[in-house]
C-alpha cells in the first residue's frame, strides 16, 4: 500500500464510527491501487487505457481503413453494408489476430462519410448481426427502425473555439434533456438546444449543464438509461460536430458540460447492444442470474473481468477528450455496488457497506474511473447517483475513499414529497427539515435537490404539481384569487431557497422546474399513441406578465445571484433557531442569514433570535410582488442587531436580531 499522506486522515480515522472496519477499508484501497497499477503505462492510468483508439473503425497513416472487434467466442466476422449490398463475402471478411481480436484492412475507396455498415458474427451453433461494440455512430432506419453503424468522416474536423470554464467548486446545476427540450412536439436537437434553451440557462445564472440520455439508446422512451451504444453519441439529436457546439458555446458563457453516464448496465438487446454478441451470455457481463437486472430487465456488466473494465475506462476517456466534457455524474452506482442492487434494502448500518453483499469489483471500478477522469482533467467533477449512503464514496482515495466529488443527496427530495404528500404543512417540523438537509458526512459533499427528472416522470409528481393540481390549469394568472394556488406558489419558492442554502456542495434542478413547469414528462409509447405532447418543455408559460409563472422563474434566478455574489455555499449552515410552535427556520451561512417562516397562517412582529453583531440589510423577499408574492416588507429594510441575549433558539451570540416574519415568506439578509 502507498504512503498515507500525513495531511490527509483516513475516512476511520476522522469518523470512529468506521473504526471497525478499518481493515476492510484498507483492504479495499489497497485493491484499487494494485488495478491501478496493472493498467497504468509509466505511472499514468489514462496511458493504459486506450481501448477506443485500437478497436472500431480508423484510419491509418497510408489512407486505408483498419476496423478491429474483439468476439473471442465468434468463428466468422463480416463486415457487411451499403458499400457490398450487405453480403458477406470473403472480401469483407475479418481475420483473427489473437487473443479473441479481429481485424480487417481496407482501401480508402471502400468506405466512406455516412455509409452505412454493421457485422456479421457467427459462432458455434448461430449467429446473427451486430452493431460494433466501439461503433462512435449509429443510426435508425426511419422505416425499419433498425439501428445500424454509420462511417462517420466529415472533410473538416470541428474546430474548438474555447477553453473548458474550470473547476466547479459548488456546481449550480441545470439537469437537461435534448430531445424535451422544445416546446414543439417532436424530438429536438442539439442546435436547437444551443440556440434557444443555452441562453435561457445562462441568463438564470448556472453554470454546469447536466445532460442525459446522450450515449445511444434503442427505445427513446428510456430516458438515456437503456445504453445500446457506448460510444455513440445519440443521432436522434443531431451530428457529434452540433453537439461539440453546443459544449463549445456552453464552455464560451462560462458553463460546464457534465454528462449523465450510464455504467451501471446495458440495454438486453442482441441486435444493437452488447448482450450475446458472440453468442456469449458473459462477454461483457456476469453470467447467470447475476447478469441480469431483475428490476430493469437488462444486463449487467462484470466489473471485475480486465476486458469490461478496459472497455468502461476507455469508454470515460473517450467522451472527456473527444467532446471537451467537464465531467460525468454516474447513474445508478446503488446497483453497481451491490449483489442485490440495493433494491427493497435498508442501509441501517456500516456493515452493509463492507460485508459479502458489496460487489467489491465496482467499488474498484468506479475508483479507477475517478482516478482516471481527474488524471485526465483535473478540473472535471464526478457525482455518484447513489442512494445508498455508502461510506467513502465520495471521500477521497487518499483517505481511503472512492473518489467521487460529489453524489447526490437524493433523500432530501424523497423527504420534500413525503411532507407535501403526508403531513399538512402547519405540522411540519422545522428541525427536521433542517436535519434531513443538512444531514451527511463530514468528509463529503453532496448535490442537494428538492426534485430532479425523476420526480416529474409519468407516474410521479412534480413538486408544484403536488401543491397546486388541478388548479394549474384554471388559477395560474395573476388574476385569479385561489388560496391553493397562493400556498402553493410561497411553497415552492420556500422549498427550492432553504434546499440551496443548505447544500452541501452544489445543487441541481431539472429543466422547466424553475418555472413550475406543468404536469409530468412522457414519453411516446403504444400508451400515449406515441405522443409528444409532455414531452417537451413550455417555454412560452414562463413569459407573459399574466402568468404566476414568471415569477417563480425570477425568484430562481434571484436566490442563484444571492449564492454566488458573496460565495455563500462556501461556507458551512449554522443553525440559529428552528421554532416547532411558531414554524421558522432560521440558519447563517457566511455573511448572510436566512429567516423562513413556514407557518400558514401566523405572521410575527419583532421575532427575535441569536446573531453576530451588526446592521443587516434584506437582499432576497421570496414575498416581493415580481416574485408573485404580496410585498408585505418594505423593500431593502434595514435590521440592527440589539446587544441583548435571544431567548430564543440558539444562544451562541451575545445580540439579538428582530425581524417581521410574514407567514410562508423567506428572508435573506446580509452583514453590512
Amino acid at each position: 500500500m502507498e504512503p498515507k499522506d500525513k495531511k490527509i486522515k483516513m475516512i476511520y480515522e476522522s469518523d470512529p464510527w468506521l473504526k471497525p472496519f478499518q481493515e476492510a477499508i484498507d483492504a479495499r484501497h489497497a485493491h484499487i491501487l494494485r488495478e491501478r497499477d496493472a493498467i497504468a503505462v509509466d505511472g499514468s492510468l489514462s496511458k493504459g487505457l486506450n481501448n477506443h483508439l485500437y478497436y472500431g473503425l480508423h484510419h491509418l497513416p497510408d489512407g486505408k481503413w483498419v476496423f478491429r472487434e474483439w468476439a473471442p467466442h465468434a468463428n466468422r466476422i463480416y463486415l457487411i453494408g451499403d458499400f457490398n449490398n450487405w453480403k458477406r463475402t470473403s472480401a469483407y471478411e475479418l481475420r483473427p489476430t489473437g487473443g479473441g481480436n479481429w481485424e480487417i484492412v481496407l482501401g480508402g475507396m471502400f468506405l466512406g462519410h455516412g455509409d452505412l455498415y454493421k457485422l456479421y458474427i457467427e459462432w458455434p451453433g448461430g449467429g446473427g448481426e451486430r452493431l460494433p461494440s466501439y461503433v462512435t455512430r449509429a443510426v435508425q432506419d426511419p422505416a425499419t427502425k433498425a439501428f445500424c453503424a454509420q462511417v462517420w468522416d466529415p472533410e473538416t474536423p470541428y474546430v474548438w473555439k474555447n477553453r473548458r470554464p474550470g473547476r466547479r467548486e459548488h456546481p449550480l446545476i441545470y439537469e437537461c434533456h435534448i430531445g424535451m427540450s422544445s416546446e414543439e412536439e417532436k424530438v429536438a436537437s442539439f442546435e436547437e438546444f444551443r440556440r434557444d434553451v443555452l441562453p435561457h440557462i445562462a441568463s438564470l445564472g448556472y453554470d454546469t449543464i447536466q445532460i442525459m440520455a446522450l450515449q445511444e439508446h434503442p427505445y427513446y422512451g428510456s430516458f438515456g438509461y437503456q445504453v445500446s451504444n457506448f460510444y455513440a453519441l445519440s443521432s436522434r439529436f443531431g451530428t457529434p460536430e452540433e453537439f461539440k457546439a453546443l459544449v463549445d458555446d456552453a464552455h464560451g458563457r462560462g458553463i460546464a458540460v457534465v454528462m449523465d453516464i450510464v455504467h451501471s448496465h446495458s440495454v438486453d438487446n442482441e441486435a444493437e447492444g452488447l448482450s450475446l454478441f458472440d453468442g456469449r451470455e458473459d462477454l461483457y457481463f456476469y453470467s447467470g442470474p447475476q447478469g441480469h437486472h431483475p428490476a430493469w430487465g437488462s444486463r449487467c456488466f462484470d466489473y471485475g473481468k480486465s476486458e469490461t473494465k478496459y472497455f468502461l475506462l476507455s469508454n470515460c476517456k473517450f467522451w472527456l477528450e473527444e467532446y471537451h466534457l467537464d465531467g460525468f455524474r454516474f447513474d445508478g452506482v446503488t446497483s453497481m455496488l451491490y449483489w442485490d442492487h440495493g433494491l427493497g434494502k435498508d442501509f441501517v448500518g456500516y456493515g452493509s457497506y463492507f460485508d459479502a453483499g458489496v460487489d467489491e469489483n465496482a467499488v474498484v471500478y468506479l475508483a479507477l474511473a475517478n482516478i482516471l477522469v481527474h488524471e485526465i482533467c483535473p478540473e472535471a467533477v464526478t457525482i455518484a447517483e447513489d442512494v445508498s449512503g455508502m461510506a467513502g464514496l465520495a471521500a477521497p482515495l487518499q483517505a481511503g475513499g472512492i473518489g467521487f466529488d460529489f453524489r447526490m443527496a437524493m433523500g432530501i427530495a424523497d423527504h420534500w414529497i413525503k411532507w407535501i404528500k403526508e403531513r399538512p404543512d402547519e405540522t411540519w417540523s422545522p428541525g427536521e427539515i433542517w436535519y434531513e438537509l443538512t444531514n451527511k458526512r463530514a468528509d463529503e459533499h453532496t448535490i442537494s435537490y428538492a426534485e430532479c427528472h425523476d420526480q416529474a416522470l409519468v407516474g410521479d409528481k412534480t413538486l408544484i404539481f403536488r401543491l397546486l393540481d388541478k388548479e394549474m390549469y384554471t388559477s395560474m394568472n395573476t388574476d385569479s384569487q385561489s388560496a391553493v394556488v397562493d400556498r402553493g406558489i410561497a411553497l415552492h419558492k420556500l422549498i427550492r431557497l432553504v434546499t440551496l442554502a443548505t447544500c452541501g456542495g452544489g445543487y441541481l434542478n431539472f429543466m422547466g422546474n424553475e418555472f413550475g413547469h406543468p404536469e409530468w414528462i412522457d414519453f411516446p409509447r403504444e400508451g400515449n399513441g406515441w405522443s409528444y405532447k409532455y414531452a417537451r418543455r413550455q417555454w412560452s408559460l414562463c413569459k407573459p406578465d399574466y402568468l404566476r409563472y414568471k415569477g417563480l422563474m425570477a425568484f430562481d434566478k434571484a436566490m442563484l445571484d444571492l449564492v454566488k455574489a458573496d460565495d455563500i455555499l462556501a461556507g458551512t449552515p449554522e443553525l440559529l433557531t428552528a421554532d416547532e410552535e411558531k414554524k421558522i427556520l432560521i440558519f447563517k451561512r457566511k455573511s448572510c442569514i436566512f429567516a423562513i417562516n413556514f407557518n400558514p397562517v401566523s405572521s410575527f412582529a419583532d421575532y427575535g433570535f441569536s446573531a453576530p453583531a451588526g446592521s443587516y440589510a434584506v437582499v432576497l423577499d421570496s414575498d416581493e410582488k415580481e416574485f408573485g408574492g404580496f410585498s408585505r416588507i418594505g423593500r431593502k429594510e434595514m435590521h440592527q442587531s440589539m446587544h441583548v441575549k435571544s431567548p430564543n433558539g440558539n444562544q451562541a451570540y451575545n445580540d439579538t436580531l428582530m425581524l417581521y416574519l410574514p407567514s410562508r415568506c423567506a428572508l435573506v439578509l446580509k452583514k453590512v
